[in-house]
């Protein structure tokens, strides 16, 4: 028997209102700011919130001599069409070259990185 269940996977960030906003454009929902936490609601999925921490250090990919800590898998139809979408809404490329792979890098404006999956 489980402990417990997964409530949300949150996201440590510079700004928690703009790193949602980025979210919520890629994948729908709802920002709702609760004081220096912020939710992201009404999506489907793993619910995502966003807090503030200062002095941020984003992950670096890919980084031999460190971890990257996690990153997201969003799956999609279109891998090109998803692509044009997320770097029009401030995501850059981190790994992209292979086109023929089902999956492609990219890190969101905080520095995350998540991949785009065709799977």
């Amino acid at each position: 028997m489980a402990v417990a269940v997964l409530g949300a996977v949150v996201l440590d960030c510079p700004d928690p209102v703009a790193l949602a906003g980025f979210y919520a454009r890629v994948l729908g929902g709802k920002v709702e700011q609760h004081g220096d936490w912020v939710d992201l609601t009404g999506g489907t999925g793993t619910p995502l919130a966003f807090q503030a921490a200062p002095g941020f250090v984003p992950p670096r990919w890919p980084r031999p001599d460190g971890s990257q800590q996690f990153h997201l898998d969003l799956t999609v139809e279109d891998l090109d069409a998803a692509e044009r979408e997320v770097l029009a809404l401030g995501a850059t490329v981190l790994e992209a070259e292979d086109r023929e792979r089902t999956f492609r890098v990219y890190a969101d404006p905080a520095g995350h990185p998540f991949c785009l999956c065709a799977c």
